[in-house]
């Protein structure tokens, strides 16, 4: 501080004391987790008029769809050559205004991804949050959730500024792990037999976009190469964002482990993996990435790892048989991709006129009447989890999570009139809106 032109460098001594230990928030709806499903179910409860609270272990907003650098949007829109948007809501929002920027690619038939820029959407939920008025609390880490009955009241959150007490009207668990409803004491399922791999992704630069090679024969040469490469997984992607000389890599396969020193060793472990992936690339495709270079490491992409019971159960053969279910609160036609082993993945893709959905049940844990999940920790088996835990229906989830905390109030989700919920959500499940 300058005064009368002289530096005053006086400084004080503090002492932790007892009084200052916990802070206290409330808010009427709280959610846990900042990815795209939490964002989405923050924004929607905003939206309708409640006080919200978003909080995240990670110091900043996202989760994987910014931080893993997941960089495509996947089930938003039907298959085929005449795609209609399935999912609405902030999708709409971050559709119009990242292609206002430049900050979208179509990719086209057969599914209809969508390429983003991971710094443009990272802004856009930045300044979507910070203009919702929704008290952010990042870094935060869920140590305790206290249940009165079938009630959460209270998280205890633990950061680096101090220890937090969050009370609320009802919760949403969008953790990706299922942390809060672990937390609540509430069963949740894991794999039950072996791995679900998640991956280490990267964006290149100083990539020839003229040069790139076809998919296919990157997967041809990586299949008969990797071993000389030593590469763990066989296949993969490596996706030009054009005009930019970027390109968005997938071709890795880490442990996800639920354990912090295994964790851990897994995320370096991924890095490493990424690194043998570029060296492959160079190598067997100098012409296209012969001067590129890692831009940016994402943090660990997770698929599957702990999920909630919820009342219902979201089956394979549901997915499969496009059930529509009589609480059904979202849809998406995303192929079955499931990663269960290292060298490689299940890939059962539908017909262009498929639609599956996703039912309230699998959302809400049965004993407890203020929690609802959303994105990957809802309840299905893990053919049907691998399907739905993407961009479009996590975003939908999010939503019908907030509108299901909305009607219930003080009351519990499991009474709402789902009719009434469903006519919210309309736009989410019967809409076509042609791209």
């Amino acid at each position: 501080m300058m005064v009368d032109g002289q530096i005053k460098t006086a400084t004080r001594i503090v002492r932790r004391t007892a009084e200052d230990s916990v802070q206290h928030v409330s808010a009427d709806i709280c959610v846990v987790g900042a990815g795209i499903s939490g964002v989405s179910a923050a924004l929607e409860a905003a939206r309708l008029g409640r006080k919200v609270a978003l909080v995240d272990g990670l110091p900043a907003l996202g989760g994987q769809a910014v931080n893993s650098i997941i960089g495509i949007f996947c089930g938003i829109f039907s298959n085929g050559t005449k795609p209609y948007q399935f999912t609405h809501g902030i999708a709409t929002d971050i559709l119009r205004d990242l292609g206002n920027a430049g900050a979208l690619h179509y990719r086209g038939a057969p599914y209809n991804v969508v390429m983003y820029d991971e710094i443009a959407l990272s802004r856009w939920i930045e300044e979507a949050i910070r203009k919702a008025g929704i008290t952010v609390i990042l870094g935060a880490v869920l140590r305790g959730v206290v249940m009165d009955g079938r009630r959460v009241t209270a998280l205890e959150l633990a950061t680096r500024y101090g220890d937090v007490r969050l009370s609320a009207t009802g919760f949403v668990d969008a953790t990706g792990d299922a942390a809060l409803v672990w937390q609540a004491g509430l069963p949740c399922r894991e794999p039950a037999d072996g791995t679900v791999y998640g991956s280490q992704m990267m964006v290149l630069e100083g990539v020839d976009e003229s040069k790139y090679p076809d998919r296919d024969k990157i997967t041809e040469r990586i299949r008969d190469k990797a071993p000389e490469y030593g590469l763990i997984r066989r296949d993969g992607f490596a996706f030009i964002h054009p005009g930019r000389g970027t390109a968005l890599v997938n071709m890795t396969h880490v442990e996800t482990p639920l354990e912090p020193v295994a964790a851990s060793a897994k995320a370096l472990e991924g890095k490493e993996q990424a690194d043998r992936t570029l060296a492959f690339l160079k190598s067997e495709f100098p012409e296209a990435f012969g001067n590129a270079k890692v831009r940016a490491y994402g943090f660990p992409g997770i698929r599957q790892t702990r999920w909630i019971v919820g009342k219902r159960q979201l089956t394979v053969d549901d997915v499969r048989n496009g059930t529509k279910f009589d609480d059904a609160i979202a849809r998406t036609a995303w192929p079955i991709e499931l990663h269960d082993r290292a060298e490689g993945y299940i890939w059962e893709p539908f017909s262009d006129d498929h639609v599956h959905y996703v039912p309230l049940g699998s959302l809400t844990p049965p004993d407890a009447d203020n929690l609802v999940a959303a994105g990957r920790c809802i309840d299905g088996d893990l053919a049907a989890l691998s399907s739905v835990r993407v961009m479009g229906p996590c975003i939908a989830m999010g939503a019908a999570a907030a509108h299901a905390l909305d009607m219930a109030g003080t009351n519990s989700v499991h009474d709402i009139d789902v009719k009434q919920l469903q006519a919210r959500l309309h736009h989410n499940l019967e809409s076509k809106v042609y791209l």
